[in-house]
């Protein structure tokens, strides 16, 4: 891909350390700030219970970026935010200050050591799919088809938007 090429990237993003909501709000300040990106849309803000983890309840939102950085790239960005926040990784799926997983890089599918998109549990997981669903409807996941298709089987997941 031309590395000036302009990609809309969705990035997932959770806290359940310290104040949560801040974390939150300020990730998305710190992605509006990012070189080479803008932020075009933020999804609301909803309440989880962990999942295949454990503390307290997370908050999670999912944010729309345009971005010209290639995907390695924008996830070594995030990483930087997450390290800004204390986020440490004792373990997986540990409570944490602050997470940001890049969900979809336009309608690419990547497989590297170090990163996969789409997100290998987007359409498992409530927490993702309610707010991406909430800020692109009708958006296709490549390789999985319409997101929309999978909402009944997280509707056992409780989700309350804040």
């Amino acid at each position: 891909m031309n590395a000036l090429a302009q990609v809309t990237a969705y990035i997932g993003i959770g806290a359940n350390l310290g104040d949560a909501r801040a974390n939150v709000q300020d990730a998305l300040a710190r992605l509006a700030r990012l070189p080479g990106a803008s932020l075009i849309a933020a999804s609301p803000s909803y309440r989880t219970a962990p999942i295949d983890s454990s503390g307290d309840d997370y908050i999670n939102a999912v944010a729309r970026l345009t971005t010209t950085l290639p995907a390695e790239e924008l996830l070594l960005a995030l990483h930087a935010i997450e390290a800004a926040h204390g986020r440490e990784r004792p373990y997986r799926n540990a409570p944490r200050t602050l997470d940001l997983d890049l969900l979809l890089y336009g309608d690419e599918q990547i497989a590297s050591p170090t990163l996969t998109v789409p997100h290998p549990r987007l359409a498992e997981r409530a927490f993702v799919l309610v707010p991406l669903l909430a800020l692109a409807p009708a958006i296709v996941v490549p390789g999985l088809g319409p997101a929309q298709d999978y909402l009944a089987s997280v509707a056992d997941q409780a989700i309350s938007q804040l």
